[in-house]
């Protein structure tokens, strides 16, 4: 069996590509692919940020392979026995790899990303979209549930409880105008565009990036108070790198910085 998923790195950027045509739709193989490929850029220096697009242009994710959902959700015999007791978690966990990567992750849609697609997307820092790229959780219309959650971070609470009883895909340009999408271009400028982001965040210290990342997820959603006392420990944790002395000296002499992992 061919690999769903293609990674390339370079220049600090690694390109996480899944190959599924016609349209790209995930199967559990390719969910453990996507989840090892995430996981493997934690202990990673060459890889400071990562973009996750699918192959092709009619879609970047739709959903999941329906052919397999209906040969039976339940796992193979041989299967691990975490897996056994709870089939979702192979799904769950890919989408965990991508939300707890140590480094941003940017989602460059290609297409339509329905169901898991948008739940992937959702569990990436940055998203930038493709003029004909569609969102939706249309799971309802095919006797499923699932991803209301992370439609609700794109979206917030009524607007996803919409989108969710009625199954109905919103534009990319309206998801630009509700603040979730950092830019829709055209399909021939979306590549260029994701990887000019990540080249401008690949520049910056990657101690600083893995540790403003973890940060962010810590407290996402933690009260205020303890949100910001925690976001101070980062800085303090931050300040003791010789790469947080070098970004503010770099600063002050109006000169690129050198980081050195120290």
């Amino acid at each position: 069996m061919s690999p769903s998923i293609h990674v390339d790195i370079t220049d600090h950027v690694a390109t996480v590509t899944i190959d599924r045509p016609p349209v790209n739709a995930i199967t559990m193989q390719a969910m453990v692919e996507l989840r090892t490929a995430f996981e493997s850029f934690n202990d990673r220096r060459d890889v400071r940020v990562a973009i996750f697009t699918g192959a092709g242009t009619r879609a970047f994710i739709a959903g999941v392979d329906l052919k397999e959902v209906s040969s039976g959700l339940a796992p193979a015999a041989d299967a691990a026995p975490t897996v056994i007791v709870d089939s979702g978690r192979i799904a769950r966990d890919a989408m965990w790899a991508i939300t707890d990567c140590a480094v941003p992750v940017i989602a460059a849609v290609n297409g339509p990303a329905i169901g898991a697609g948008l739940a992937l997307a959702a569990c990436c820092d940055i998203i930038v979209a493709a003029e004909h790229a569609r969102f939706g959780t249309t799971e309802i219309n095919v006797g499923l549930l699932g991803a209301s959650a992370h439609l609700s971070l794109l979206v917030g609470r009524h607007k996803a409880r919409e989108l969710f009883f009625t199954g109905e895909l919103i534009t990319a340009a309206e998801l630009y105008r509700l603040g979730a999408l950092r830019a829709v271009v055209s399909g021939d400028e979306l590549m260029p565009t994701a990887v000019a982001l990540a080249t401008e965040l690949a520049a910056k210290s990657p101690i600083a990036l893995r540790l403003a990342k973890e940060a962010m997820n810590r407290v996402e959603h933690l009260p205020l108070k303890e949100a910001y006392r925690t976001e101070q420990e980062y800085t303090r944790r931050l300040m003791t790198f010789d790469d947080s002395v070098e970004a503010r000296q770099a600063f002050i002499e109006k000169r690129p910085a050198e980081y050195h992992w120290r």
